[in-house]
């Protein structure tokens, strides 16, 4: 099942997405599911087999060109970030292989949905991509095994990890990828009974049509496994939250020379079994 937040004449509601178009959840449950993808997380496993009997009940399904998706979860408790996961990105930075996760946070205030434009702050001109996995925590997890810890996951999503280099780096990573516009996520939770093993991804970004990045989630450093164990152990995963894994090689702070991104330019970061999330890049 493929979950969707959306806006349909001026009313957000959840839905999932099918060939024929999205299923309104709310409607489809006879009024028993919320409207906001949130409280949905929050009713946990119920929730989650109440939408799979409605949509297995077919019934109406709104298309696509009647809707305007937003991002899977519009305003997650929480945005955590892993830097250096991928051995082939730190060492195209000049990083030795980390021993222990780099965590990070982005702020909520910076998500937006596939298709929504990223925007060029006025202060910074050193505006990065990095395609990634995430990871959308679906019960709370608090100090949970690794060899449990998928079990703690609702689905998948995918998230580009937008960065102002430079206030990355006279600042703070939460500086750099923090401003407005630098969350994209997308488009859709594919849900964890759809792809029982994270690790076995491709992973491919794309800017105006040119590849930038090309891996396998196989090559992250710490799996979601692990990170879920670790920072279950520093605090509690709610339900909503989201992990973003990390990106591979090929970002564009260490081109040569440097490839920014620029108004004009369309952000494309495919995921197998994921989906594709799509952003223009516009000035601010």
């Amino acid at each position: 099942m493929r979950l969707v937040s959306y806006e349909r004449n001026g009313q957000r509601s959840i839905g999932a997405l099918t060939n024929a178009g999205i299923i309104d959840l709310p409607t489809a449950s006879g009024g028993t599911l919320p409207a906001d993808m949130l409280a949905f997380l929050q009713q946990g496993d119920t929730a989650l087999a109440q939408a799979r009997e409605a949509v297995a009940k077919g019934g109406a399904a709104l298309a696509f060109t009647a809707v305007r998706l937003l991002a899977p979860v519009p305003q997650p408790g929480k945005i955590i970030g892993i830097g250096l996961n991928y051995a082939d990105h730190a060492a195209e930075g000049g990083r030795e292989k980390p021993k222990y996760p780099t965590i990070f946070t982005k702020a909520v205030s910076a998500v937006i949905a596939t298709s929504e434009p990223i925007r060029i702050p006025l202060v910074t001109s050193m505006v990065d991509f990095e395609g990634e996995l995430a990871v959308v925590i679906g019960k709370r997890a608090k100090e949970v095994s690794s060899t449990n810890a998928l079990d703690y996951v609702v689905g998948y999503t995918i998230c580009n990890d937008v960065s102002g280099r430079d206030y990355q780096q006279h600042s703070s990573p939460t500086a750099g990828k923090s401003f407005d516009t630098f969350a994209p996520m997308g488009p859709a939770i594919t849900t964890r009974d759809e792809i029982p093993d994270p690790h076995v991804l491709d992973i491919r970004t794309l800017v105006s049509g040119q590849e930038m990045q090309r891996s396998n989630t196989r090559h992250l450093i710490f799996n979601v496994n692990y990170l879920i164990d670790y920072l279950s152990h520093i605090f509690a995963l709610e339900p909503g939250d989201v992990i973003s894994t990390g990106t591979p090689a090929g970002v564009g702070w260490f081109r040569h020379p440097p490839r920014f991104l620029q108004p004009g330019d369309t952000v494309r970061i495919e995921v197998e079994k994921v989906g594709v999330l799509e952003n223009p890049v516009v000035a601010s």
